[in-house]
Protein backbone atom coordinates (compact mmCIF):
# COMPACT_ATOMS: atom_id res chain seq x y z
CA UNK A 1 0.00 0.00 0.00
CA UNK A 2 2.80 2.35 0.95
CA UNK A 3 4.59 1.53 -2.30
CA UNK A 4 1.50 2.39 -4.33
CA UNK A 5 1.17 5.69 -2.48
CA UNK A 6 4.81 6.55 -3.22
CA UNK A 7 4.33 5.65 -6.88
CA UNK A 8 1.23 7.83 -7.00
CA UNK A 9 3.10 10.79 -5.51
CA UNK A 10 6.02 10.22 -7.87
CA UNK A 11 3.65 10.17 -10.84
CA UNK A 12 2.03 13.41 -9.63
CA UNK A 13 5.40 15.14 -9.42
CA UNK A 14 6.31 13.94 -12.89
CA UNK A 15 3.08 15.43 -14.25
CA UNK A 16 3.70 18.73 -12.42
CA UNK A 17 7.27 18.95 -13.73
CA UNK A 18 6.08 18.19 -17.25
CA UNK A 19 3.43 20.93 -17.06
CA UNK A 20 6.04 23.39 -15.78
CA UNK A 21 8.37 22.58 -18.70
CA UNK A 22 5.55 23.10 -21.18
CA UNK A 23 4.57 26.41 -19.55
CA UNK A 24 8.18 27.60 -19.56
CA UNK A 25 8.49 26.64 -23.22
CA UNK A 26 5.35 28.61 -24.13
CA UNK A 27 6.55 31.61 -22.12
CA UNK A 28 9.96 31.49 -23.80
CA UNK A 29 8.34 31.32 -27.21
CA UNK A 30 5.99 34.20 -26.46
CA UNK A 31 8.27 36.60 -24.62
CA UNK A 32 11.76 35.85 -25.89
CA UNK A 33 11.19 34.82 -29.49
CA UNK A 34 8.88 37.53 -30.90
CA UNK A 35 10.91 37.58 -34.11
CA UNK A 36 10.22 33.90 -34.66
CA UNK A 37 6.49 34.41 -34.08
CA UNK A 38 6.23 37.43 -36.35
CA UNK A 39 8.37 36.13 -39.19
CA UNK A 40 6.66 32.76 -39.67
CA UNK A 41 5.67 33.07 -43.32
CA UNK A 42 6.44 30.74 -46.19
CA UNK A 43 6.60 33.58 -48.73
CA UNK A 44 8.47 36.46 -47.06
CA UNK A 45 11.49 36.82 -44.80
CA UNK A 46 12.06 40.34 -43.45
CA UNK A 47 15.65 41.07 -42.39
CA UNK A 48 15.15 44.73 -41.51
CA UNK A 49 13.42 46.09 -39.54
CA UNK A 50 13.30 43.41 -36.86
CA UNK A 51 10.04 43.01 -34.92
CA UNK A 52 9.67 45.71 -32.23
CA UNK A 53 12.81 47.49 -33.43
CA UNK A 54 13.14 51.22 -32.69
CA UNK A 55 12.93 52.88 -36.11
CA UNK A 56 13.35 56.38 -37.49
CA UNK A 57 13.29 58.09 -40.87
CA UNK A 58 14.53 57.05 -43.36
CA UNK A 59 13.40 53.49 -42.61
CA UNK A 60 15.46 51.00 -44.57
CA UNK A 61 13.61 47.81 -45.47
CA UNK A 62 15.26 44.60 -46.66
CA UNK A 63 14.45 40.94 -46.96
CA UNK A 64 13.45 38.32 -49.47
CA UNK A 65 10.13 37.25 -50.94
CA UNK A 66 8.99 34.73 -53.47
CA UNK A 67 8.78 36.08 -56.97
CA UNK A 68 5.00 35.71 -56.93
CA UNK A 69 4.82 38.66 -54.51
CA UNK A 70 6.25 41.07 -57.10
CA UNK A 71 4.64 42.76 -60.06
CA UNK A 72 6.97 44.51 -62.44
CA UNK A 73 9.72 44.09 -59.88
CA UNK A 74 8.10 45.64 -56.81
CA UNK A 75 5.40 45.30 -54.17
CA UNK A 76 3.81 47.87 -51.81
CA UNK A 77 4.66 48.59 -48.17
CA UNK A 78 2.69 50.70 -45.70
CA UNK A 79 3.82 52.22 -42.41
CA UNK A 80 0.98 52.81 -39.92
CA UNK A 81 0.80 54.03 -36.35
CA UNK A 82 -0.87 52.04 -33.59
CA UNK A 83 -4.18 53.79 -34.30
CA UNK A 84 -4.18 52.54 -37.88
CA UNK A 85 -3.33 55.94 -39.36
CA UNK A 86 -1.14 55.67 -42.47
CA UNK A 87 2.18 57.44 -41.92
CA UNK A 88 3.80 56.60 -45.25
CA UNK A 89 3.28 54.35 -48.27
CA UNK A 90 5.88 53.15 -50.73
CA UNK A 91 7.40 50.15 -52.51
CA UNK A 92 10.27 47.72 -52.16
CA UNK A 93 12.03 46.60 -55.31
CA UNK A 94 13.48 43.26 -56.37
CA UNK A 95 17.27 43.03 -56.58
CA UNK A 96 17.24 40.04 -58.93
CA UNK A 97 15.01 38.58 -61.61
CA UNK A 98 11.57 38.33 -59.99
CA UNK A 99 10.02 36.04 -62.62
CA UNK A 100 10.49 32.96 -60.47
CA UNK A 101 8.88 30.93 -57.69
CA UNK A 102 12.07 31.16 -55.65
CA UNK A 103 13.00 33.78 -53.07
CA UNK A 104 14.12 37.14 -54.46
CA UNK A 105 15.97 39.75 -52.34
CA UNK A 106 14.33 43.16 -52.01
CA UNK A 107 15.17 46.57 -50.56
CA UNK A 108 13.25 49.78 -50.00
CA UNK A 109 13.23 52.99 -48.00
CA UNK A 110 10.51 55.13 -46.42
CA UNK A 111 10.98 58.74 -45.35
CA UNK A 112 8.40 59.94 -42.85
CA UNK A 113 7.75 62.65 -40.29
CA UNK A 114 7.77 62.07 -36.56
CA UNK A 115 4.68 60.06 -35.54
CA UNK A 116 2.56 61.19 -32.61
CA UNK A 117 2.49 57.75 -30.96
CA UNK A 118 5.21 55.36 -29.87
CA UNK A 119 4.18 52.18 -31.69
CA UNK A 120 3.13 51.12 -35.16
CA UNK A 121 3.53 48.47 -37.81
CA UNK A 122 5.16 47.99 -41.19
CA UNK A 123 2.90 46.07 -43.58
CA UNK A 124 4.35 44.35 -46.64
CA UNK A 125 1.69 43.56 -49.23
CA UNK A 126 1.75 41.07 -52.08
CA UNK A 127 1.24 43.04 -55.27
CA UNK A 128 -2.13 41.99 -56.61
CA UNK A 129 -2.87 43.59 -60.00
CA UNK A 130 -6.02 41.46 -60.34
CA UNK A 131 -7.61 43.19 -57.30
CA UNK A 132 -9.22 39.84 -56.42
CA UNK A 133 -9.30 39.56 -52.63
CA UNK A 134 -8.51 35.85 -52.60
CA UNK A 135 -5.02 36.71 -53.86
CA UNK A 136 -4.31 39.30 -51.17
CA UNK A 137 -1.47 38.50 -48.78
CA UNK A 138 0.47 40.60 -46.31
CA UNK A 139 3.04 40.42 -43.55
CA UNK A 140 3.01 42.79 -40.57
CA UNK A 141 6.10 43.76 -38.56
CA UNK A 142 5.51 45.64 -35.27
CA UNK A 143 7.84 48.63 -34.83
CA UNK A 144 8.53 51.30 -32.22
CA UNK A 145 9.09 54.97 -33.01
CA UNK A 146 11.64 57.27 -31.45
CA UNK A 147 9.61 60.29 -30.38
CA UNK A 148 11.55 63.52 -30.10
CA UNK A 149 9.87 66.01 -27.77
CA UNK A 150 9.54 69.78 -27.85
CA UNK A 151 8.09 72.40 -25.48
CA UNK A 152 5.35 74.75 -26.67
CA UNK A 153 3.32 77.49 -25.02
CA UNK A 154 -0.47 77.63 -24.90
CA UNK A 155 -2.36 80.73 -23.80
CA UNK A 156 -5.30 80.74 -21.38
CA UNK A 157 -7.08 83.19 -19.09
CA UNK A 158 -5.88 83.18 -15.47
CA UNK A 159 -8.59 83.65 -12.85
CA UNK A 160 -5.96 84.12 -10.13
CA UNK A 161 -4.51 87.15 -11.89
CA UNK A 162 -7.88 88.44 -13.07
CA UNK A 163 -10.61 87.06 -10.72
CA UNK A 164 -13.35 89.23 -12.18
CA UNK A 165 -12.28 88.47 -15.75
CA UNK A 166 -12.17 92.19 -16.52
CA UNK A 167 -9.13 92.00 -18.81
CA UNK A 168 -10.88 89.89 -21.42
CA UNK A 169 -8.20 90.11 -24.07
CA UNK A 170 -5.32 89.21 -21.75
CA UNK A 171 -4.13 85.61 -21.68
CA UNK A 172 -1.15 83.92 -20.07
CA UNK A 173 1.19 81.13 -21.24
CA UNK A 174 1.52 77.61 -19.91
CA UNK A 175 4.17 75.18 -21.14
CA UNK A 176 3.41 71.76 -22.58
CA UNK A 177 5.69 69.04 -23.88
CA UNK A 178 4.49 67.39 -27.10
CA UNK A 179 6.01 65.19 -29.83
CA UNK A 180 8.20 67.19 -32.21
CA UNK A 181 6.28 66.67 -35.42
CA UNK A 182 6.31 68.31 -38.81
CA UNK A 183 3.57 70.92 -38.90
CA UNK A 184 4.17 71.96 -35.30
CA UNK A 185 1.74 74.90 -35.56
CA UNK A 186 -1.14 72.53 -36.40
CA UNK A 187 -0.25 70.24 -33.52
CA UNK A 188 -0.02 73.25 -31.17
CA UNK A 189 -3.47 74.50 -32.21
CA UNK A 190 -4.91 71.03 -31.61
CA UNK A 191 -3.39 71.07 -28.13
CA UNK A 192 -4.97 74.46 -27.46
CA UNK A 193 -8.40 73.13 -28.46
CA UNK A 194 -8.09 70.35 -25.88
CA UNK A 195 -8.42 73.00 -23.19
CA UNK A 196 -6.67 73.00 -19.84
CA UNK A 197 -5.32 69.96 -18.05
CA UNK A 198 -6.43 69.17 -14.49
CA UNK A 199 -3.24 70.69 -13.10
CA UNK A 200 -3.63 73.81 -15.23
CA UNK A 201 -7.24 74.23 -14.09
CA UNK A 202 -6.24 73.84 -10.45
CA UNK A 203 -3.63 76.55 -11.04
CA UNK A 204 -6.39 78.93 -12.18
CA UNK A 205 -6.08 78.64 -15.95
CA UNK A 206 -9.28 78.74 -18.03
CA UNK A 207 -10.10 78.37 -21.70
CA UNK A 208 -12.88 80.30 -23.46
CA UNK A 209 -12.83 78.16 -26.63
CA UNK A 210 -16.00 76.03 -27.01
CA UNK A 211 -15.37 72.34 -26.35
CA UNK A 212 -16.81 71.17 -29.71
CA UNK A 213 -14.41 73.33 -31.74
CA UNK A 214 -12.50 71.52 -34.50
CA UNK A 215 -9.49 72.82 -36.39
CA UNK A 216 -10.34 72.49 -40.10
CA UNK A 217 -7.18 73.93 -41.64
CA UNK A 218 -4.10 75.99 -40.93
CA UNK A 219 -1.49 77.52 -43.23
CA UNK A 220 1.42 79.88 -42.74
CA UNK A 221 2.71 81.94 -45.64
CA UNK A 222 4.58 85.22 -45.74
CA UNK A 223 4.29 85.64 -41.98
CA UNK A 224 0.48 85.27 -42.05
CA UNK A 225 -1.14 82.33 -40.28
CA UNK A 226 -4.61 81.52 -41.58
CA UNK A 227 -6.55 79.27 -39.26
CA UNK A 228 -10.05 77.94 -39.92
CA UNK A 229 -12.48 76.33 -37.45
CA UNK A 230 -15.89 74.68 -37.61
CA UNK A 231 -19.13 76.44 -36.64
CA UNK A 232 -18.70 75.56 -32.96
CA UNK A 233 -16.19 78.42 -32.77
CA UNK A 234 -18.89 80.94 -33.74
CA UNK A 235 -19.78 82.00 -30.21
CA UNK A 236 -21.00 85.35 -28.87
CA UNK A 237 -20.23 87.78 -26.06
CA UNK A 238 -17.62 90.50 -26.52
CA UNK A 239 -15.53 89.42 -23.52
CA UNK A 240 -15.45 85.76 -24.51
CA UNK A 241 -14.67 86.61 -28.13
CA UNK A 242 -11.75 88.78 -27.03
CA UNK A 243 -10.41 85.99 -24.85
CA UNK A 244 -10.66 83.42 -27.65
CA UNK A 245 -8.88 85.70 -30.11
CA UNK A 246 -6.14 86.32 -27.56
CA UNK A 247 -5.68 82.59 -26.94
CA UNK A 248 -5.37 81.78 -30.64
CA UNK A 249 -3.27 84.77 -31.69
CA UNK A 250 -0.80 84.59 -28.80
CA UNK A 251 -0.40 80.83 -29.16
CA UNK A 252 0.42 81.11 -32.86
CA UNK A 253 2.66 84.15 -32.54
CA UNK A 254 5.14 82.19 -30.42
CA UNK A 255 6.46 80.90 -33.74
CA UNK A 256 8.97 83.21 -35.48
CA UNK A 257 7.31 82.52 -38.84
CA UNK A 258 4.01 84.11 -37.67
CA UNK A 259 3.53 87.87 -37.40
CA UNK A 260 -0.20 88.06 -38.22
CA UNK A 261 -3.12 85.70 -37.56
CA UNK A 262 -6.34 85.57 -39.59
CA UNK A 263 -9.16 83.54 -37.99
CA UNK A 264 -12.06 82.16 -40.00
CA UNK A 265 -15.07 79.93 -39.40
CA UNK A 266 -16.00 77.65 -42.28
CA UNK A 267 -13.83 79.83 -44.50
CA UNK A 268 -15.49 83.12 -43.47
CA UNK A 269 -13.05 85.47 -41.75
CA UNK A 270 -15.19 88.62 -41.98
CA UNK A 271 -17.83 87.33 -39.55
CA UNK A 272 -15.65 85.04 -37.44
CA UNK A 273 -15.68 85.72 -33.69
CA UNK A 274 -17.81 88.83 -33.85
CA UNK A 275 -19.17 90.03 -30.46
Amino acid sequence: METEEKQSKSHTWIVIVAILFVALGVAYWYFFLPSARESVNSDVNVFSPKPNELVKSPLKISGEARGTWFFEGSFPVVLKDENGIVIKEGFVTAQKDWMTQDFVPFIGELEFGTPEVAQGELILKKDNPSDLRQYDKSVSIPVNFSLEKTTIQLFFSDINKDPQMLECGKTYPVSRVIPKVSGIAKKTMEELLKGTTIDESLAGMKTSIPKETILQSISIEGGVARVDFNLAMQTGGSCRVAAIRSQIVNTLRQFPSVSEVIISVNGNSAEALQP
